[in-house]
């Protein structure tokens, strides 16, 4: 066995290894996280952060971010998930992946280093791998998200330069609480003494239950449609009146109106950021390197369109506030197309008004599940998407749901795939094998 062949085995075992972790389910608690990083010499406070939090558009902010940092000319880690196709997607430096043998090196590393009372879950050892992998590369700057909630997500053992919580709505409810106050106060748990947070929260209960925290921690509280707002423009073009600049004629390569939002707290970031802080110098942002950024950033299965004819978009929508936008979108830009939706569904979300909201925009559906063990089985969704539209199918494998669906519709047709990441992931991974993204 040569060198690559062995690298790659090593690697999927590793891989094997880390999912089997799953079986532990989701723990939330910091303990852990906080002893295997000291057994690693606590990699996580050798470089500056932003952390993110909230229900949707995380991924989006963080990644928008990371792109304008990296057009600033500074070496920045990026932390997500899930992933869509490969687990390397979850850890990036200047928007490349880490490399297999790097995952097995962050792999060794945190498999080496001490756990405490358990054993870890996936996402605290791959949380614990990414800050080890960003501190061996010497990154400057790493923009983290969260995986569920905050104060008690594995990720909350940063001390970022700013903290952002995007917005809220009910989610995880197991978790994070029944109320969108509950779960305010799970996400605001991310907020730190001195720290400023960005926030484009809207709801009045939640948005006094993050203010009470920001005070009781002396940190700002920096709101989108308060402190700083946008205009927005056609083709997602806007203007942002920020804290302390005023910029005209932005554009957002990401698309969907929401992603003006998502982009207007970027940019609220970038500000503080600009003015530095005591721990933190002031850091040399220039408008061209927001624009730059704003325009290369790309950000997969989300409003992506990986066809034209017929035109074929992924979209990560995932809750009901992520399919409202999703549904909007299809309202605003295709109701001129007869739209073919493929979705599946996890079994912790609302999908009866998930696909209510998405359906009326369609007019068929091919039902699907992805292989994750949470995913609905379709014949569940069936009555109820036939309540909404006569034409439903059911494909249980994605990837043929999805040629499926290229089989049957024409050129000037458009179809959709959304209902959750791992339906996405797989959707984009038919899409990789037939050589079309």
């Amino acid at each position: 066995m040569n060198f690559n062949q062995k690298t790659k085995t090593e690697y999927e075992r590793c891989l094997s290894e880390m999912f089997s972790l799953r079986r532990f389910g989701i723990i939330l608690g910091l303990e852990t996280t906080k002893t295997i990083l000291e057994g690693l010499g606590n990699p996580q406070e050798e470089f500056a952060s932003v952390h993110i939090a909230g229900t949707n558009g995380k991924g989006s902010i963080a990644s928008c971010l990371a792109a304008v940092l990296q057009e600033a000319g500074y070496r920045v880690g990026l932390y997500t998930s899930p992933h869509l196709v490969r687990f390397n997607e979850r850890i990036k430096i200047n928007d490349r992946e880490i490399s297999d043998e790097d995952v097995l090196e962050a792999y060794k590393a945190v498999k080496g280093a001490e756990y405490g009372e358990r054993e870890p879950t996936f996402f605290e050892y791959t949380t614990a791998m990414a800050f080890h992998h960003f501190c061996r590369c010497q990154v400057e700057w790493a923009v983290i998200e969260t995986g569920m909630g905050g104060r008690m997500d594995a990720t909350n053992v940063l001390h970022p330069a700013v903290s952002v919580i995007s917005n809220l709505s009910l989610e995880h409810q197991m978790y994070l609480g029944n109320t969108l106050s509950q779960i305010a106060a799970e996400k605001g748990g991310i907020i730190k003494h001195v720290t400023p947070v960005v926030t484009g929260v809207k709801q009045k209960n939640a948005l006094t239950i993050l203010r009470n925290i920001a005070e009781l921690k002396s940190a700002s509280l920096v709101r989108l449609g308060g402190d700083f707002r946008v205009r927005r423009k056609k083709e997602n073009r806007f203007s942002y009146f920020g804290i302390d600049h005023t910029w005209h004629d932005l554009q957002i390569n990401l698309k969907g109106g929401h992603q003006i939002e998502n982009a207007a707290i970027v940019l609220a970031v970038c500000e503080l950021l600009m003015r530095g802080s005591d721990n933190v110098p002031a850091l040399n942002i220039q408008l061209r390197y927001i624009r730059d950024g704003l325009e290369k950033v790309r950000w997969p299965g989300r409003l992506e369109q990986v066809l034209a004819a017929p035109l074929v978009i992924l979209d990560g929508a995932h809750n009901l506030a992520g399919v409202r936008n999703l549904s909007k979108y299809m309202a605003e830009n295709l109701s001129h197309r007869k739209i073919t939706l493929v979705a599946g569904i996890l079994d912790d979300k609302a999908y009866e008004p998930m696909l209510q909201k998405l359906l009326p925009n369609c007019s068929r559906v091919i039902l699907t599940r992805s292989k994750i063990d949470r995913s609905l089985e379709p014949a569940i969704l069936y009555p109820i998407a036939k309540r909404y539209i006569s034409d439903v199918t059911i494909v249980h494998d994605v990837g043929k749901a999805v040629q499926h669906a290229l089989q049957t519709v024409s050129n000037d047709e458009a179809v959709f795939v959304a209902g959750s990441l791992y339906v996405v992931g797989e959707a984009r991974a038919f899409f990789e094998e037939a050589g079309m993204v």
